[in-house]
């Protein structure tokens, strides 16, 4: 079996892909409209996907609770600097173990990103 997207629900799409792919730098490979759905697919285009779907009605009111979506920069402090640049928020280093570190971010409809950099 093969894990092949994440889908999370999204208020808007051209504000969201300016946050990841935008600012975060997640390539887009696939944008469309589906039945009174707009759709973006974000990622590797022979990896896993996260899948943006602005769609109408009701969102959730508190976002992906207890989900984060870690994403693994090439230049962790480059993006950072970005990130903050942009006047966002970004949680102090956590180092749960000697081989990693990673930061917390929120994207524009709440969701919780995380942002990954293995050590050594």
């Amino acid at each position: 079996m093969t894990f092949v997207w994440t889908t999370i629900q999204v208020s808007d799409l051209d504000r969201s892909l300016a946050f990841y792919h935008d600012l975060l730098g997640l390539p887009l490979c696939e944008r469309f409209h589906g039945t009174g759905n707009e759709i973006a697919m974000l990622g590797d285009p022979q990896g896993t996907k996260l899948e943006l779907l602005c769609a109408p009605g009701p969102r959730p009111e508190v976002p992906g609770q207890g989900l984060s979506l870690g994403l693994a920069p090439e230049d962790m402090d480059g993006l950072l600097a970005k990130i903050r640049a942009q006047g966002l928020e970004v949680s102090p280093p956590i180092s749960p173990n000697p081989s990693l570190v990673f930061h917390f971010l929120k994207d524009p409809d709440g969701y919780t990103v995380q942002l990954v950099k293995q050590l050594g």
